[in-house]
Formats: C-alpha cells, structure tokens, sequence
C-alpha cells in the first residue's frame, strides 16, 4: 500500500491507477479504524479496481465543545488494517493540506434540508463540515465510487443529496452497520465508554429493535412509541438526545404513508455520544 500525504501525490498516484484503466473506489475516514471501516474497504474492494483510503480527522465538523483533541489518532494500527484489507493507497493529510488558508475563510458546502433536525440540531455546522470535507476529497481523488456506512444515516443522506445536487460523477455504496456480538453499532467513539457504560450501552439496539418489531406487527402510533423509546432508554441509564421516526427515504416524518421507516437515535452514556439506526418496512403500499 502506498501512503501519501500530499494532494499532489495522491493525485499523481491516481492518475497513474487510472491511465491502467483501473477503476476507482474511494472510502474516506477518520481513522481509528474498526471492522466497521475495513467492512467499507472491502466493499470498495469488490466494486473497484484501485481502492483508495483516507485518514483525516477534519476540524471543520467538530464544534468548540466537542472531542476534536481527544478524538482517537492510531495511524499505524490503521495502516496495517488497511493493508490486510486489500487497500492500495492512503491518504493522511495534515490540517494545513486540506486547509491550506485560514479554516474562518474556508468556502463551505451546505446541504439543506436532509442536515437540518437530527443530528444536524445537536451538533450545528457539523454537517457543513462533513460536506466540505468530502467535496474536496472528491475533487482530490475523483473516484467512480466512494463507499459509506449505514451507522450514520443522516450523514448518508447528506452525501447522496449533494451528489445529486451538484452533479458529482461518484456513485455512493452503501454498507449495513457493522455490530458488536451484544448488538452494539461499532464506532471509534466505544473506545471511550467505561467497562460498566459498555456493559448497558447495547440497551440502545435493543430499544431499536422492540421499535422495530412494534412497527412491523402493525403500530402505527408513531408519537407513542417514540415515547415508549425514549423511556425504555432512560430506564437504562442512557440519556437521549433524540429518538425519531423518519421516511427512511427523504428523512422527512414517518407518517402513515411511510413505506421504508427510518429509526433514528442518539444518546449519551457518560460523557460518549452514540449514534445508531435500524430500518423496518411497513408493508404499505405507495400512495
């Protein structure tokens, strides 16, 4: 696996895959790699010829009281997960690469309506960040495909609309979540939980499936079982930030129309923010 560190060079090694008539799969990260990545390299590795890879903890995301310092940095155990993976290039810029000028100035890329509530209500500008981020990495390793995971819905959809809006010649591959034996969506940010937060946060997948199940054996009270969530998750000690129902297409409201529900959740265990989501199919018929 060759690692570079400079769009330069990332640019001239891609041009070099391409001119081999390679196709290009691009799966971008923010290292502290888990399964849940190399499941998204391995994607990348079926659908493509030349999978690139990048590592970059991106300062624009992260709000003023967020993990920024703290987020997990492991650039050699990631290298070598990549390279059992089957990746041929990384890409492990510095802050001043990918922000050459002062970040105040940066030119943003917002999306609206698929960043806003969710997510996008907790962390303001997080999805400004994540879609700024991801266009110039786009425009750096111009792939045919980039590959992203399930675990964060939102930010999937904010992806698959900015492609769409802006004319982007990427298609987007999506991957399901990747979980613990207990349930547990896999995230860098478990590293964080303490042996007792670990041992209650699966209560989290589990309220998603007893939702889940709820809906498809008919309820369609949807306020209430968001309620019913949001007290089955304070019983176990998890303190919500959100529990929603959503048209798993648009993310608008579930309503009684809703074909594909999208269950959306985040909470806090201790000081770690978890994030997970599950799908369930209604049964009903299109209108």
């Amino acid at each position: 696996m060759n690692i570079v560190k400079t769009v330069a060079d990332l640019r001239a090694a891609v041009a070099r895959a391409r001119g081999e008539g390679k196709r290009i799969g691009f799966v971008p990260t923010m290292g502290n790699l888990h399964a849940g990545h190399i499941a998204l390299i391995k994607k990348a590795g079926q659908r493509a010829d030349f999978v690139v890879a990048s590592i970059f903890v991106n300062p624009l995301q992260f709000g003023p009281n967020e993990d920024l310092a703290s987020y997990p940095r492991t650039l050699a155990a990631d290298q070598e997960k990549l390279v059992n993976a089957g990746c041929h290039l990384l890409f492990a810029p510095s802050v001043e690469e990918m922000y050459p000028h002062d970040q105040a100035d940066q030119t943003l890329v917002r999306v609206p309506g698929v960043s806003e509530g969710l997510c996008g209500a907790s962390r303001p500008g997080h999805f400004d960040g994540v879609s700024t981020v991801v266009t110039k990495l786009f425009n750096m390793v111009q792939p045919d495909l980039a590959v992203f995971g399930q675990k964060d819905f939102q930010q999937l959809a904010v992806i698959r609309t900015m492609v769409r809006d802006l004319n982007m010649p990427v298609q987007i591959i999506s991957e399901p979540i990747v979980r613990a034996d207990d349930g547990l969506a896999l995230s860098s940010r478990n590293g964080y939980l303490t042996t007792e937060e670990r041992t209650i946060a699966p209560q989290l997948y589990r309220t998603l499936c007893e939702l889940r199940d709820a809906i498809a054996g008919g309820e369609r009270d949807y306020s209430a079982l968001v309620e019913r969530g949001l007290n089955r998750l304070r019983q176990a000690g998890l303190r919500p930030d959100y529990l929603e129902l959503r048209n798993a297409v648009d993310l608008q409201p579930a309503d009684q129309h809703s074909r594909e529900v999208a269950i959306l959740v985040a909470a806090f265990l201790g000081r770690t923010r978890l994030l997970d989501n599950i799908l369930v199919e209604t049964g009903t018929t299109a209108h």
